[in-house]
């Protein structure tokens, strides 16, 4: 498929996940227990797996429609709002009564960061909520689902898919096991290391990768994506660049290795086009922050 075709008709990706507020407080020293410091900074930045995947496959020049809940509190109308600006369709993405909005409260300190995150609203995204939106499901030409959200929405999204032929790709963070029907649901899956430990646990990473040729994707940092082509063990390798923070460069990743998929692109293409937008999305600040442009994308490849 040429670019111009490519571009002409848009892919469409349904996102169903987590969407929630981060709190991010920057600090010279960690607090002990019952201590009180300075910090030197606080900044709240639109998060959630599911939504950073969202805004980034909007970004890159998809039609994509977020499944998902918030909050009836000040931090649900920002994010409703910020998902309008990056142009998600939010029509499925609505307020639980008398709930706080998901958060994850980040302590950047002495070069490391501690994160604590409540689901709130998160935890309302349910079997029967998505079933709401079932038709845009079945229409979707990709899926996209992460683990922030109830274990049993994972497995009921992975049989709709199944049984409307739509591919799925399941990106298992965070980490947690996953059921075998799940899996065999799946058009692709796409763990970090430390991820498919856990999800194929008991199977040393060869093993997996042999078990599930041209489905199971690891990314490996700044090494690239590992996969396995029916033949043989194939590394895709990541572009060099500066980070400056490296906040949701695996859900840009996703995002971007989905939109190419979504769009027909090979899986080498595919997996190219993922790494140079995951390769941007770390030279600025924020998880979403730094979510490339579909044009600042392909004047890189």
């Amino acid at each position: 498929m040429s670019q111009s075709q490519q571009n002409s008709s848009k892919a469409k990706i349904c996102v169903i996940g987590s969407c929630s507020m981060d709190l991010v407080v920057t600090s010279s020293k960690r607090p002990g227990a019952g201590e009180t410091v300075l910090g030197e900074s606080f900044k709240t930045v639109p998060g959630g797996k599911g939504a950073n995947q969202a805004v980034a496959a909007a970004r890159l020049g998809a039609h994509v429609t977020m499944i998902g809940r918030v909050g009836d509190d000040h931090l649900g109308t920002t994010i409703l709002q910020n998902f309008k600006d990056n142009h998600v369709n939010v029509d499925y993405v609505e307020p639980v009564t008398d709930m706080e909005s998901g958060t994850a409260h980040i302590i950047l300190a002495e070069g490391d960061n501690s994160i604590i995150v409540v689901k709130a609203a998160n935890d309302h995204v349910t079997p029967e909520y998505v079933a709401q939106a079932i038709d845009v499901i079945q229409a979707s030409d990709l899926v996209m689902i992460q683990q922030e959200i109830p274990e049993e929405t994972v497995t009921y999204v992975s049989q709709v898919c199944a049984d409307a032929k739509v591919p799925l790709l399941l990106n298992p963070a965070p980490a947690r096991h996953v059921n075998k029907t799940v899996i065999q649901n799946l058009s692709y899956i796409t763990p970090n290391e430390h991820e498919a430990g856990i999800v194929f646990e008991g199977q040393t990473l060869e093993e997996a990768l042999r078990e599930h040729p041209n489905r199971l994707f690891v990314t490996e940092g700044s090494k690239g994506v590992r996969y396995y082509d029916g033949q043989q063990e194939v590394v895709v390798p990541t572009y060099k660049v500066d980070a400056i923070d490296t906040t949701g460069a695996g859900d840009t990743f996703n995002a971007a290795f989905g939109v190419a998929l979504a769009e027909g692109q090979s899986l080498q293409d595919a997996l190219r086009f993922g790494n140079r937008a995951a390769s941007l999305s770390v030279t600025k600040f924020g998880a979403q922050g730094g979510m490339p442009t579909r044009q600042e994308v392909e004047e890189q490849l």
